[in-house]
């Protein structure tokens, strides 16, 4: 699985700050895609850590300027995991790859 150290997933409107987070560090998410351009109300992003998505939530983003957005704390795992759906249960899970994002301890 490919995990960004980055934002590599820019293109496809997903930020990460910082875009190197560190294990229990607060990671803000920014989400601009697909379902943003589509005219979604509502995005939540379902978040997880590592391959088996531990600890997996969905939270509601809060709309700004910039496109949808949340702040979480990461944990002290080595990846984080984000996938993002409208209130329609459409999908935005990078062609199911999903957005993964490595975690430095």
């Amino acid at each position: 699985m490919f995990k960004a150290v980055s934002n590599e997933y820019l293109s496809n409107g997903v930020i990460v700050t910082p875009n190197n987070p560190e294990a229990n560090e607060n990671v803000t998410i920014v989400y601009n895609g697909l379902l943003a351009q589509c005219g979604a109300s509502e995005v939540y992003a379902r978040v997880g850590y590592d391959c088996e998505w531990q600890g997996s939530q969905d939270l509601k983003m809060i709309r700004t300027n910039s496109g949808f957005e949340t702040t979480i704390p990461t944990a002290n795992a080595d990846h984080l995991n984000v996938a993002f759906k409208d209130s329609s249960n459409n999908w935005d899970n990078n062609s199911n790859r999903n957005y993964s994002f490595n975690i430095r301890h």
